[in-house]
């Protein structure tokens, strides 16, 4: 069965990007993009929403090793 060409991993809660990238070479893949997007909570307070950042996750775009 053939890999992809194109994968993306995301780094796992209690994860380092470090065991990411370990997992990602296992898997015979190599890093080209690192992406990360914020993760808002929303919190009401006087009838207003307010947004608070309360993590972030992590994702890298990876290629076939050849």
């Amino acid at each position: 069965m053939s890999k992809k060409n194109k994968v993306k991993f995301e780094v796992n809660e209690g994860e380092t990007i470090d065991a990411c990238l370990d997992r990602m070479k296992a898997e015979g893949y190599f890093p080209v993009r690192r992406t990360e997007e914020p993760i808002f909570a929303e919190r009401r307070e006087n009838g207003k929403v307010h947004y608070e950042p309360i993590g972030r996750k992590i994702v890298f775009e990876a290629k076939l090793i050849e």
